[in-house]
């Protein structure tokens, strides 16, 4: 059998660091490398379903009319409907959303629940927009992508700059067109509407577990562990928090206004009151100012990047001191990094593992909406949890038994369950 034409990283490097589809597509190819992956699956695997552009025109508050691109992409619906957030955000492009899909094909497999992957964008700043402008992006975008949406085809959820307000009023437009209400078309929408308790903070929870279980695979305890945070939204805020609250010590946060430090622990809960307050942490009294570059090598045990892509580089991971990174965010870690902190011993809990939270409890907000009985908070805890926790261990089986990094385990074990899905599926011709 002929091997899949694998992407060389030494050949690749510059590209993989600025294309996020290329970086995400070099750890799939190492993956399907060992995997043996067929050359004809691979060629699926390696190409998305669908990819929508649209024409999202408005007419703004001073009667001008504006029109934005928008974008959705279904990845691959091998395992169930398409499950992905949307963001609202200048920076939005096409090989960035196709790259988040691919991603969330991967994480959903790797946690083993029944979603294909997908994402979707508007190229817009939503900071320069009224709230009445912002929901007729919202419903135009969702009317342009509509055939696409469903609750067994394509089932969005938030995403940067997006939030509950937004997922309402794309399961209204979306019932409006099908003339009756349908809940789980979305998910991520407020509680009165069908969301999930515990939904808000699944994400920053399910970071906190598999750094508990990271640390005791390590012999450690998460009782005095360092931690830092970059990124202090609502992802690494809550995971801050909970973490804080099982006895770690918060040592270094940042968001986009500044950086703050304190050796012997930040206030968390306080931090979290003066960002509600204040919009953002600049001008917290209670911690030393640092560059944002510090809080990511800071001296910590536990380091949770919660922001954006490609913040750990092969220029910052030489001088990182953590031991565990808990990858909050989607692709934190360059390509070109993964083998300097492989050769550090640092212990890396890959994006695909470590923020799978969020997806799984949209899962369990989907299953709840379909069968319209809902669980209290306990119970979508408990049942993260037990997801979380068996999903580690998988990896870790899967890294043991192959000799191989975390990640490149993460995606061995993700690609191989799709790829028996289609196996089992057959090609339609």
């Amino acid at each position: 059998m002929s091997e899949p034409a694998i992407i060389r990283p030494d050949k690749q490097t510059f590209l993989a660091e600025e294309n996020p589809f290329e970086a995400m597509m070099e750890r799939f190819d190492h993956a399907a490398k060992l995997l043996n992956l067929d050359p004809g699956l691979y060629k699926v695997l390696r190409n998305p379903e669908k990819q929508i552009i649209v024409s999202v025109p408005i007419v703004r508050d001073n009667g001008e009319v504006e029109v934005y691109t928008g974008y959705r992409v279904l990845y691959n619906t091998s395992r169930g409907p398409a499950k992905g957030g949307i963001r609202f955000d200048l920076n939005v492009t096409l090989e960035e959303v196709t790259a988040l899909a691919a991603w969330m094909t991967w994480k959903c497999a790797l946690v083993n629940i029944p979603f294909g992957g997908s994402k979707g964008g508007v190229v817009c700043d939503p900071s320069a927009m009224s709230m009445a402008e912002l929901e007729r992006v919202t419903r135009r975008y969702t009317s342009g992508i509509i055939e696409t949406l469903g609750p067994d085809s394509d089932v969005p959820a938030p995403d940067v700059n997006t939030n509950e307000r937004v997922m309402a009023w794309i399961m209204d437009t979306y019932s409006m067109h099908h003339r009756h209400t349908v809940t789980a078309v979305v998910t991520g929408k407020p509680v009165a509407m069908g969301g999930s308790l515990g939904r808000r903070e699944a994400t920053g929870r399910g970071c906190m577990i598999v750094t508990r279980e990271a640390l005791a695979q390590l012999g450690m305890s998460i009782v005095g562990a360092k931690v830092a945070v970059q990124g202090f939204g609502n992802v690494g805020s809550i995971a801050a928090e909970l973490m804080a609250q099982a006895g770690a010590t918060i040592v270094a946060v940042s968001d986009k206004s500044t950086a703050l430090h304190n050796p012997h622990g930040l206030d968390v809960p306080d931090m979290m009151r003066w960002v509600r307050e204040k919009r953002q942490l600049a001008g917290y009294p209670k911690g030393e100012t640092i560059t944002h570059d510090q809080v990511l090598t800071v001296d910590c045990d536990v380091l949770i990047p919660a922001a954006t892509e490609n913040v750990i580089s092969r220029k910052n991971a030489p001088h990182i001191k953590a031991k565990i990174i808990c990858e909050g965010a989607n692709g934190p870690t360059s390509a070109a990094a993964d083998k300097i902190l492989e050769d550090k011993g640092v212990f890396v809990i890959p994006d695909i593992l470590a923020n799978a939270g969020g997806v799984t409890v949209s899962y369990f907000e989907w299953v709840q909406d379909r069968g319209g009985y809902f669980w209290d908070e306990e119970t979508v805890n408990r049942r993260l949890e037990s997801i979380m926790v068996r999903s580690f261990s998988e990896v870790m089986a899967m890294a043991a038994r192959h000799k191989v990094a975390n990640r490149v385990a993460s995606y061995m074990l993700a690609i191989d369950r799709v790829a028996a899905m289609h196996r089992l599926r057959g090609m339609y011709a």
